[in-house]
C-alpha cells in the first residue's frame, strides 16, 4: 500500500490568543486553521478520489501541501500574541513554564496515535506483510518529535507529524528569538524588511537545492520550512499588533492581489511567492472585520479550528484503517465512502479533542515538572 507524501499543519492554540496575551480572539484564524486542515485531508485522500472527482479537483487537491506553510505562519503569529510580552518582560526565566505547556500541548495525543501505530505495526509483522513504512529505528526520534530534524531519509510512521517535530524545534528556539533583540524598539519597516529577508532566505536554500515547490525534500528541508515561517510570523504579530485594522486589511488584501499577479505573470515557482502571499493573506484576516472576517470567525468554522489538531494527526493512520476495511483493491472511493469517511473523522476529531487531547493538556500543566514551575512573575500570568 502506498501514501502520497505527507503534510501535516503546524498546532495552535484552541483560539488565537489567550487572556494572559491580552489580545481579544482572534476567531477568524481559529477557523482559517480548521478549513486549511481540511486542505490537509483532501491532499492525502486525492488519489482514492479520481473516480468520483475531475482532474482539475485532484490538480487543486495536490496543493494541499502548502496548508503546511499557512499553519507555520500561523503558528509564529500566535506564540508572538501570547508570548512574546511574557519574554519581553520575563526574559529567559519564562522559558521552562514556555516549552512545558507546549510539550503539554502537542506530545498527548502525538504518543497516543504513534502507540496505535506500533500495534499496528506489530499486526502487520505478524501477518507477514510489509512494514518498511514503520521503521523500528527511528521509533525514539519519533516519540521524541526529533525525527524531522534532518536525521531520516524520508517519512515514517505518522507522516504528517513530520511538521509537530518542525514545530517541536521552533518553540525550543522562540524565547531565544525573542529576547535576542528588543522587537518592540524595532520600526515597522523594518520589521517588514526581517520578514521579507526572511521569505527570500528561504527561497534561496530550496533554489540552492534544486527545488520549485515548497512540499520538495521535506526530511531535510522541512525543518529550515518551518522556522523561517515561524519567524515570519511572529514579526507579522508584532506588526499587526502596532497597526492592525480594517486600513491594514485593505492594503494587505491588495498585496495579496499584487503578489499573486506578480506570480502568474512571471510566472514564478511557489517558493518564491507562496510565503509572502500567505502572510499578506495572514495580516488581512487578523484585520478583516468584514464580510471575510465574519465567514472565517462562524461557529462551523471555528469548531473545525477547534479540533483541527485531532483531525491532523488521525487522518494519515484512520484513511489506512479506512481503507483496509472499506475500500477494495482498486483503492478508489465511492461517494458514500467519502462521505462516511469525512463523518467518522469529524466525529473521531471531536471526541478525542474533548475527551483525550484537552484532558491529557490539562493534567500535564497542573502536574509540572519543578523546572517549569521556576518562572518570573511576568512568566506566572
Amino acid at each position: 500500500m502506498t501514501m502520497p507524501p505527507a503534510i501535516g499543519p503546524a498546532t495552535l492554540p484552541a483560539s488565537a490568543s489567550s487572556p494572559a496575551s491580552g489580545q481579544r480572539p482572534i476567531h477568524a484564524l481559529t477557523g482559517l486553521r480548521g478549513v486549511a486542515a481540511w486542505c490537509v485531508v483532501f491532499y492525502h485522500i486525492r488519489y482514492s478520489l479520481t473516480a468520483i472527482l475531475p482532474a482539475s479537483a485532484i490538480e487543486f487537491m495536490a496543493k494541499g501541501y502548502l496548508a503546511v506553510d499557512l499553519f507555520f505562519l500561523l503558528s509564529g503569529f500566535v506564540m508572538w500574541l501570547n508570548y512574546g510580552a511574557v519574554f519581553t518582560s520575563g526574559g529567559l526565566r519564562a522559558a521552562p513554564r514556555f516549552w512545558w505547556k507546549r510539550f503539554a500541548r502537542i506530545w498527548p495525543l502525538h504518543a497516543l496515535v504513534l502507540s496505535a501505530m506500533v500495534v499496528f505495526a506489530l499486526a502487520v509483522l505478524l501477518t507477514g506483510r510489509d512494514a518498511s513504512a514503520y521503521p523500528v529505528g527511528e521509533l525514539p526520534l519519533h516519540i521524541l518529535l526529533m525525527q524531522n530534524w534532518g536525521m531520516t531519509g524520508q517519512l515514517a510512521w505518522n507522516h504528517p507529524a513530520w511538521s509537530i517535530s518542525a514545530e517541536f524545534a521552533a518553540y525550543l528556539l522562540f524565547p531565544l528569538l525573542v529576547t535576542a533583540v528588543p522587537w518592540p524598539r524595532i520600526g515597522t519597516w523594518v520589521l517588514a524588511g526581517v520578514a521579507a529577508g526572511l521569505a527570500m532566505g528561504l527561497y534561496l536554500i530550496f533554489a540552492l537545492q534544486g527545488h520549485a515547490t515548497l512540499g520538495a525534500d521535506i526530511t531535510h528541508l522541512g525543518l529550515w520550512r518551518c522556522l523561517a515561517q515561524f519567524s515570519m510570523g511572529a514579526v507579522l504579530a508584532l506588526v499587526w499588533q502596532r497597526h492592525g485594522g480594517q486600513t491594514m486589511a485593505l492594503a494587505a488584501w491588495g498585496a495579496c492581489a499584487a503578489i499573486l499577479a506578480i506570480a502568474l505573470l512571471a510566472d514564478l515557482p511557489e517558493t518564491a511567492f507562496v510565503p509572502a502571499l500567505f502572510a499578506a493573506g495572514l495580516l488581512a484576516l487578523a484585520s478583516d472585520r468584514g464580510a471575510a472576517g465574519r465567514l472565517f470567525a462562524a461557529r462551523p468554522l471555528r469548531w473545525l479550528g477547534d479540533i483541527s489538531y485531532a483531525t491532523y494527526l488521525l487522518h494519515f493512520f484512520g484513511f489506512v484503517l479506512f481503507k483496509l476495511m472499506f475500500v477494495d483493491a482498486s483503492l478508489q472511493m465511492g461517494w458514500w465512502q467519502l462521505l462516511a469517511f469525512g463523518a467518522l473523522l469529524l466525529a473521531a476529531s471531536d471526541a478525542v479533542f474533548r475527551w483525550f487531547e484537552k484532558p491529557a493538556q490539562r493534567w500535564l500543566n497542573t502536574h509540572s515538572p519543578r523546572f517549569a514551575q521556576r518562572q518570573s512573575g511576568a512568566a506566572a500570568r
